[in-house]
């Protein structure tokens, strides 16, 4: 599981950053791609990766402002015109589908796939496999805007060699057969089940994405524990009540709610273009002192779960 910051800035691109824009690469665990918001520009920022939009599998879009969604409908078309066929399933905000298809149909944008809209009425949870499950709390931003908690299920333990060899199971394709199902006949008829030949299960990760909101503590309990938050960070810890008048969070903000749900790892975007490059370490330090395992991510940059 490996996050891919396409863009990390706050309602206008600037030269350093452009507008939101998050990949959530889930290559090795589902050969897929989930991007969280769609800036502007989100598709030539991908044009510097290897990411490969046929690959995207689910959009989770945070809120309807312009700079979460204004590169949606360039990217669904690219999508279409690049080969990719796979559905696309869209979650969003009420109002994300008729974006969409007048978008597209206003531009005469046909497309090579189907798009599953899900627009979000209720908070709990929003997608469930056998991998993952997907969960949403409304955030305060004035307009409808949400979070999102990406669970990944704990997965089967590893096989135990010398289990099996007692058991007179020797190496070969058998293994695999009983990975990857809870009870395997053998050979010579006898069942087998899979949890006594495994170690203990391997603890997934968890994800927070936020989008735009003023700070809460009441949503420390949806973010408790996570591998990792994911929060914006519009204005600098001297700026509070500028956040407050504009539903944003400063670092600050941000870094307090990480501390109070005991998060592991604390990564602020969403920079305001008021901030130049020179000015990030004093507001990395707003909040470092009250969450020291905080970074300020920067377009392009990757970080591994």
């Amino acid at each position: 599981m490996e996050l891919f910051f396409l863009g990390t800035g706050a309602g206008v691109p600037s030269k350093q950053r452009n507008v939101s824009s998050i990949a959530l690469k889930l290559l090795q665990e589902r050969g897929s791609v989930w991007l969280f918001d769609c800036g502007e520009s989100t598709q030539h920022q991908i044009l510097h990766t290897h990411i490969k939009p046929g690959k995207i599998e689910k959009i989770f879009i945070t809120h309807l402002h312009g700079d979460h969604i204004f590169g949606l409908p360039g990217l669904l078309g690219s999508r279409s015109f690049q080969g990719g066929e796979s559905t696309v399933e869209l979650y969003g905000p009420p109002g994300i589908k008729e974006f969409v298809q007048t978008s597209l149909a206003i531009s005469q944008t046909h497309l090579k796939y189907n798009i599953h809209f899900h627009e979000i009425n209720e908070e709990g949870i929003l997608f469930e496999d056998e991998q993952f499950r997907v969960k949403v709390r409304r955030l305060d931003h004035g307009v409808s805007s949400y979070g999102y908690r990406i669970e990944e299920k704990d997965k089967i333990g590893e096989l135990q060699p010398d289990k099996l060899k007692s058991a007179g199971i020797e190496p070969g394709p058998l293994y695999k057969q009983i990975k990857e199902n809870p009870k395997v006949t053998l050979p010579d008829g006898r069942m087998i089940h899979r949890e006594e030949f495994t170690g203990p299960p391997k603890k997934g990760k968890t994800v927070c994405i936020f989008g735009d909101t003023r700070y809460s503590k009441a949503y420390a309990e949806f973010v408790e524990h996570a591998d990792v938050l994911i929060h914006e960070a519009t204005f600098g810890a001297e700026d509070e009540q500028l956040a407050y008048e504009y539903y944003h969070s400063s670092t600050k903000q941000a870094a307090t709610l990480a501390a109070e749900a005991k998060v592991g790892r604390l990564l602020l975007t969403h920079i305001s273009s008021r901030y130049l490059e020179e000015d990030i370490p004093q507001l990395l330090e707003g909040a470092a002192n009250v969450f020291p395992n905080t970074t300020i991510v920067n377009d392009f940059d990757q970080v591994n779960v």
